[in-house]
């Protein structure tokens, strides 16, 4: 993580994408939360379930190690980032991210460089309202969009077996 300047203690910045050239499929977060920024990794809060569901979902052991699985996601053509390169956002909720202060990833740069892509699919309904509101205008081409159950531990409504199922459908063609 980058540490911010004094004045503005809360902005946080996000990571490079994880992607193959020929991907298929973009999965988005919002923002890294604070267990992810601390250790530089995705969904790197233990009770997350993004691993252990993309482990299922695509055929990998979600308990290798972090480069792994990065590895395992690029070579089933999965992509993965966030919708915000940077924000200000006191501690790791969605809802405490500062409206006046988002700054979105370059997707259609990203995009351009990976022309394979024609889903891409939303880790939880901020990340959806993130792209749709500041990135989706920008765009030149149509793609698949699916929003999916939010793999965070914030996001407890939904069980296991439900966002399984959901991100099964999403991530099998």
């Amino acid at each position: 993580m980058t540490a911010a300047p004094p004045e503005r203690p809360d902005q946080i910045w996000g990571f490079a994408p994880v992607s193959a050239p020929d991907a298929r499929v973009l999965v988005l977060g919002s923002m890294p939360g604070v267990a992810s920024l601390r250790q530089a990794r995705y969904y790197a809060h233990p009770r997350n379930t993004f691993w252990p569901i993309a482990g299922q979902v695509l055929g990998f052991d979600p308990a290798l190690d972090y480069p792994a699985r990065l590895a395992a996601l690029q070579a089933a053509r999965v992509a993965l980032w966030d919708v915000l390169h940077a924000c200000e956002r006191p501690g790791s909720l969605d809802a405490d991210i500062r409206r006046d202060t988002l700054v979105p990833n370059d997707f259609a740069a990203f995009l351009a460089a990976h022309p394979a892509i024609t889903r891409i699919c939303f880790n939880g309904a901020k990340a959806a309202a993130l792209y749709r509101r500041h990135v989706l205008p920008t765009l030149p081409r149509a793609l698949d969009y699916v929003d999916l159950p939010s793999t965070s531990p914030a996001h407890a409504a939904a069980s296991f077996e439900s966002k399984l199922a959901a991100w099964r459908r999403a991530l099998t063609f």
